[in-house]
């Protein structure tokens, strides 16, 4: 009994944690999925700089550990450029995720895109249709139900990767938990945690699927 009482006492401190990690989560991942759409359509562009442009960087995200990341963001970055310096801790957060994550979500959309025939943007422009219009009115429609499972996918990744914004000291659902566990020497408070971290993730997973059905993604 004495055991669930402490639990519940937790509860208000790791509730109000878990709303920075979903915060961080979704604004990463809405954020990350906007600059993803142009890093994806550098990459299959015709320019030759903007493909490499485009091209070095999703090399460069999803080459090196996103923990790296975001230590030389918020602790080499301002040493090497003074004025870069992140006073706070969800700001470099928010950058470091979003970065790495447009990296991840244009592969994603480039893939879709190329995967759709491409007779289709033939006939779009032997109909009339620039191709920035082919692109926007014929295959983008097309290709973002085949986007739509892995950037679910992406999301529930990026929403379990949050917990290594404790390293920079965000209190996060991780980095509370580890608070608590410290100060209060008991080891309970990772079964609440790993209980909400099922929880949500376990919501955003049936929100998805819906999505997916509705969507009728593999017609």
């Amino acid at each position: 009994m004495n055991a669930i009482q402490q639990i519940i006492g937790w509860m208000p401190a790791l509730l109000q944690a878990t709303g920075v990690t979903l915060a961080l989560s979704v604004t990463s991942v809405l954020t990350a999925l906007v600059l993803a759409v142009f890093l994806a359509l550098g990459k299959i562009s015709k320019n030759t700089v903007l493909r490499s442009v485009c091209g070095a960087y999703i090399f460069f995200f999803r080459g090196t550990p996103l923990l790296m990341q975001l230590f030389f963001l918020y602790y080499t970055l301002p040493q090497l450029v003074p004025a870069f310096n992140i006073q706070s801790r969800f700001l470099a957060a928010w950058i470091a995720f979003s970065l790495n994550v447009a990296a991840y979500l244009a592969e994603i959309i480039r893939a879709a895109i190329q995967s759709i025939d491409k007779g289709q943007l033939e006939a779009s422009t032997a109909l009339g249709l620039t191709h920035s219009q082919a692109m926007r009115l014929v295959i983008i429609p097309q290709a973002y139900r085949r986007m739509i499972p892995p950037i679910c996918n992406e999301f529930v990744m990026v929403l379990k990767d949050t917990s290594l914004v404790s390293i920079i000291a965000l209190t996060d659902l991780t980095y509370q938990t580890k608070i608590i566990a410290s100060n209060k020497a008991s080891a309970l408070v990772y079964i609440p945690a790993m209980i909400i971290y099922l929880i949500i993730t376990g919501v955003f997973t049936v929100i998805f699927n819906r999505l997916e059905k509705r969507l009728s993604i593999y017609e």
